[in-house]
């Protein structure tokens, strides 16, 4: 998607080597219309997935999974970093750790938006290490919820997730996919 390249070059920041800042239209502040077409183009993509719930962590993948839900017609699960004080007791839940972030966080998700009859598609604004995804993706299986694949905004290919997810057979579509990126520049894989 050239429109999410172009607003990458422009406004992403290259911290490092491994960390791409894109709080101007991502993160920090959306941009609803990139979102709507990023929604459209992860729903044109999943359409003949027989998906029945789309699902996010907290809080960065928000933004483009409601806008996929919206355009798929179906419901957004939100799964939650923090577990509720008020729900504890009918909740999964999991352990992810957060390369990125360097911290272990418990994932969970209310037991009441979940069931062995969901097929979920995975919705995140980066894909990276895969950690994310392969804790989701253990979460929503501890409802016996199947898996219809995963959705990144950007994939970081130098990184090890797609490898790792697509190993164990999920449908793995990135909107944009980032062979190298240095302080001189990004280089992108173009499809």
């Amino acid at each position: 998607m050239k429109e999410l390249q172009e607003r990458i070059k422009k406004e992403g920041i290259v911290v490092n080597q491994d960390i791409l800042k894109v709080d101007s239209f991502i993160n920090h502040q959306v941009d609803p219309l990139l979102m709507e077409h990023i929604g459209e183009t992860f729903a044109e993509y999943f359409k003949n997935h027989g998906i029945t719930k789309i699902a996010t962590i907290e809080s960065s993948g928000i933004a483009p999974a409601l806008m996929t839900a919206r355009c798929m017609g179906l419901p957004l699960i939100i799964l939650k970093k923090q577990p509720s004080s008020i729900l504890n007791d009918s909740l999964y839940h999991t352990q992810i750790i957060s390369y990125t972030k360097e911290i272990s966080y418990e994932l969970t998700v209310a037991s009441s938006v979940i069931s062995e009859d969901d097929h979920v598609l995975i919705i995140d604004d980066f894909l990276a290490n895969g950690e994310a995804a392969t804790g989701a993706i253990r979460l929503l299986r501890k409802a016996h919820a199947t898996i219809a694949g995963v959705g990144a905004l950007i994939e970081k290919s130098f990184q090890p997730g797609r490898e790792k997810l697509v190993s164990q057979g999920f449908d793995v579509y990135s909107i944009v996919r980032i062979r190298h990126m240095s302080e001189d520049g990004i280089e992108f894989i173009e499809d």
